[in-house]
């Protein structure tokens, strides 16, 4: 959520701040402002609305000289979007300015104290606290001033701050929210994250909780909340920053599908060697694999959904028991975790907020964690005791699609592994599905490249006002997910239900033509299924059903029948999903949406 950059050096700074924030749209927002130092005052300018209001504003920075400074983009938590609430913000004589991701707690208590020294608050949000704070703390040293507010702040913030008497620095400051820092030839920047600063410099930091960062035009300094400065390494970042931009693509949600095949690929291949599944990264040797009990899957949205297939497939593959919880609920149901527990944390930026909150939560109870995320660095990544990457690059487009893909491989990889060290599978067994797996990427592609037929299926819904998925086992995990796609970007109500569950309630919201996307892959579930479609036929449902290749009989019953190949029963929802994601994304063209930035929606979750 949010997205905050800042500059220093020997370049106009207007211009990098609204480019860097363009590169992170994709984190979800609502307003937009940055503040520069222009060799004598601090000059803001925001705007609600998108980025190009804000651009429009300063003719795209032109008309705001200097060489410092900072920006943001504003996902309203605290105030409604406006000028007003939009970030950056000041104290009263605009001789510190501050730029927030984050929530701060305990930000009425600290309002109630400040307006009672005499400070006077313009915004609702709780990131003028941070502005006020700063000021009433400032002894004419920034480090100390900042170490002090640490002290007396509750809550999760990445701050950015720059100060009027110290025109040659720029500071940072993170506890919970993702921040780093990048050293580039000609200048330093701050951002929430990669893609930022990638166009500039490949060399970033990461910084870690409670740490501060100090900005000039030739140095980077580090401290701890102690104000005692620190040595940090820095890492370059390998993406092609072709991987950030469209290529091409109308937007990046279909660029990202289409990735889809080299992404499996990528996740896949450094963990088979000589046809033996490798997953050096685990740190499990075959003996405490033997000894897991039960394994927890904890994660947000789309990643939640890998987890329950994960279940499907590592209980039945496995035979270990799997409990899948939203992360927001199992930080807080005090859960069983016992001795011989493995706790797998699922999140494509390793800084989702609820995630990262049970990640720490299983280490405080002593549970071995296992961390399944894509960005390299992270939080998650860091501070699981194992990590095993996704390898899908970045991901723009707040829909996830290739992460999502990526995240499944790993879970069968990981199962498979599981299952081959407890004895549960032979070893044909084995062989017979590493080929099924590395088959994936060909046959996502041809389902990619049949595109045309599920276009003009979804031109027929542009108006449908409720659609549902339905499924049975790993199909009904497909559906949860095909559903969250259709909803996130077209903005029309859907929901995924368990095909057997329909008949307790939620069949009496069937009329007629309402579209149920009916997906119908595993062999020992299909003639249940197609029982359910009946039904649903006979009170006047049309049904899109997506089956295997072969499986002609459905178009007896279905309306609309779309053909996925042949795979092992386990690895169908990696070819189930594309025209589902495909059938979401074309919906959401055809209604005119913004399909890579949903409204209300953000791509990193970084607040509870």
């Amino acid at each position: 959520m949010c997205g905050i950059v800042g500059y220093i050096g020997k370049s106009q700074a207007a211009p990098i701040l609204l480019d860097g924030l363009a590169k992170l749209e994709y984190r979800g927002y609502d307003s937009a402002g940055i503040a520069v130092f222009d060799g004598e005052d601090i000059q803001v300018k925001k705007a609600t609305g998108r980025l190009k209001v804000l651009s429009e504003l300063t003719h795209d920075g032109t008309t705001m000289p200097g060489t410092i400074g900072i920006g943001h983009t504003r996902w309203a938590t605290h105030g409604a979007p406006s000028d007003v609430n939009a970030h950056p913000h000041y104290n009263k004589e605009r001789t510190i300015a501050v730029v927030h991701n984050g929530i701060i707690e305990n930000y009425v208590k600290l309002r109630t104290r400040l307006q009672e020294k005499g400070y006077t608050f313009v915004s609702e949000t709780d990131t003028e606290v941070l502005a006020h704070l700063l000021d009433y703390y400032y002894t004419g040293d920034p480090i100390e001033t900042i170490t002090k507010v640490m002290h007396r702040v509750e809550g999760s913030y990445a701050l950015g701050i720059i100060f009027k008497e110290h025109p040659g620095t720029v500071y940072a400051v993170r506890k919970d929210s993702p921040l780093i820092v990048g050293k580039g030839k000609d200048g330093n920047f701050i951002a929430s994250d990669v893609p930022a600063v990638l166009k500039y410099t490949r060399e970033v930091f990461f910084i870690q909780n409670e740490e501060i960062a100090a900005l000039t035009e030739e140095t980077i300094t580090f401290f701890n909340i102690d104000g005692e400065e620190i040595q940090k390494e820095s890492s370059m970042i390998e993406w092609d920053i072709n991987a950030a931009e469209k290529g091409g693509y109308e937007h990046f949600m279909l660029k990202e599908m289409y990735e889809q095949p080299k992404t499996v690929r990528d996740t896949i291949a450094p963990r088979i060697k000589d046809g033996k599944i490798v997953i050096e990264e685990l740190g499990m040797s075959d003996e405490e694999i033997r000894a897991i009990k039960r394994i927890h899957i904890v994660a947000c949205g789309s990643a939640y959904h890998t987890g329950v297939t994960a279940k499907y497939v590592m209980e039945d593959m496995a035979r270990i028991p799997v409990e899948v919880d939203v992360a927001s609920e199992f930080r807080y149901r005090n859960p069983i975790l016992e001795e011989g527990a493995l706790v797998i944390i699922i999140s494509q930026s390793g800084e989702t907020a609820d995630s990262l909150a049970a990640l720490r939560e299983a280490k405080e109870r002593g549970v071995k964690t296992l961390g399944i995320v894509n960005v390299v660095g992270s939080s998650i990544a860091r501070e699981a005791d194992s990590v095993m990457y996704t390898w899908a690059g970045p991901e723009i487009a707040v829909a996830t699609t290739k992460a999502y893909s990526a995240q499944l491989v790993a879970e069968y990889l990981l199962a498979m592994k599981f299952a081959q060290v407890r004895g549960m599978v032979t070893e044909e067994e084995i062989e017979g599905m590493l080929r099924d797996l590395q088959r994936l990427p060909e046959q996502i592609e041809m389902l990619l490249n049949n595109k045309e037929k599920i276009q003009r299926f979804a031109n027929r819904y542009i108006a449908a006002k409720d659609v549902f998925f339905v499924g049975r086992g790993i199909d009904y995990a497909i559906s949860m997910e095909g559903s969250l796609k259709l909803k996130e970007i077209s903005y029309i109500h859907s929901e995924a239900y368990a095909a057997g569950e329909l008949k307790h309630g939620t069949i009496s919201l069937i009329e007629d033509g309402t579209l149920v996307a009916a997906v119908v892959t595993q062999e020992d579930l299909y003639k249940k299924t197609i029982s359910n479609i009946v039904e649903l036929k006979s009170r006047g449902a049309f049904v899109l059903a997506v089956t295997n290749t072969g499986h002609t009989e459905i178009e007896k019953s279905a309306d609309y029948v779309i053909y996925i190949p042949q795979t092992n029963k386990y690895f169908t929802n990696s070819l189930a999903i594309i025209p589902l994601q495909l059938f979401g994304y074309y919906v959401a063209v055809g209604k005119g949406c913004d399909v890579d930035k949903p409204r209300n929606l953000a791509k990193s979750v970084t607040v509870e």
